[in-house]
């Protein structure tokens, strides 16, 4: 019969940090498995769906003295392969394991582990994607580098393990390329340029002839996503800006991501214009950003906001013409 088990604080705390790790690794897994049957059969699984019934599933089946379930990639690609595509072929394969366990487990001794083997073996070779990891390792040098790496570990360590490596390589290869992607122009001269600034191998700063506006006005544009990847290199573009104009005008209507050492890096260089005597303007700035800016003190009347560049260009020069 069913029962609730005896539950105390303590023994809360001590299975918590195992039962988070248990959650996020059947997550894991079986989102990999209905990744790999959408491949095979060409459509989009529910994940909301899944781990919704994942969940239900791993409550239901400890008060029968089970244990953890998750989805699995070997039964999964067998299955599709087999041509069971549709929600009823998952229900039958529960309902036949049922069935050969309360009948034929007793025969499961006899059957050779060498056998078992081959038939994961070659269920392995056959949902493998050869082609694609063809591809991939004809991309780029990173990509090839986090599929080696994964490939390797889950073959030679765990697929958990694999998979869990695979995602911070990948997301630390996704954040360099995303400081790479970042950009910053402006319309005044420079000072000598050196490697160290250097945007995507062509420059930070180079000048734009439709930013030239007024002699008192130097327009920034930022654009890509400024997180804290690109905050060093953006920093040093703008301490390169040659000349002290009247007043700067951030352009960053191009700017996706602003995070808070990004927006810490603006106010510094808002600091140093404010001690020159110059004054500062942003526009374009989504409410996300601009919500960001608040937060970290660049608002009025340190600076002026402006929903459109060219309001803050004709705003900035007759107030940089009034205090001349």
């Amino acid at each position: 019969m069913p029962h609730l088990p005896e539950i105390s604080y303590a023994r809360v705390v001590a299975v918590l940090p195992n039962a988070l790790s248990f959650a996020l690794l059947g997550c894991i897994e079986s989102l990999l498995s209905a990744v790999v049957a959408d491949s095979m059969t060409g459509r989009r699984h529910r994940s909301n769906c899944e781990l919704v019934a994942q969940g239900i599933a791993n409550i239901a089946s400890p008060l029968f003295g089970g244990i953890c379930v998750t989805g699995n990639i070997a039964r999964t690609a067998t299955n599709v392969r087999s041509g069971a595509r549709g929600p009823v072929s998952g229900m039958l394969h529960s309902v036949f394991l049922l069935l050969f366990m309360l009948v034929a487990a007793p025969l499961a001794s006899y059957i050779p582990l060498a056998a078992l083997a081959g038939v994961l073996a070659v269920v392995a070779w056959n949902m493998a994607e050869k082609h694609e990891f063809a591809t991939l390792m004809r991309a780029s040098l990173g990509d090839a580098v986090v599929l080696l790496v994964t490939f390797l570990l889950v073959i030679f360590r765990d697929l958990t393990e694999g998979i869990l490596v695979g995602f911070a390589l990948s997301a630390l290869l996704f954040l360099h390329r995303m400081a790479q992607a970042v950009e910053v122009e402006n319309a005044r001269p420079q000072v000598e340029e050196d490697k160290a600034d250097s945007v995507n191998g062509n420059g930070r700063g180079a000048y734009d002839v439709e930013m030239a506006t007024d002699p008192d006005v130097a327009v920034i544009r930022v654009s890509g996503a400024f997180f804290f990847g690109a905050a060093a290199a953006v920093g040093a573009a703008l301490d390169r800006i040659g000349e002290q104009p009247k007043a700067y005008i951030f352009d960053l209507s191009a700017v996706s991501v602003l995070d808070s050492t990004g927006a810490a890096t603006i106010e510094g260089f808002v600091r140093k214009a404010r001690h020159r005597g110059a004054a500062v303007y942003i526009a374009g700035a989504t409410p996300a950003v601009r919500r960001t800016l608040l937060i970290h003190g660049i608002k009025p009347p340190r600076v002026r906001f402006r929903m459109r560049l060219a309001d803050a260009i004709a705003f900035a020069a007759r107030n940089a013409k009034v205090a001349a």
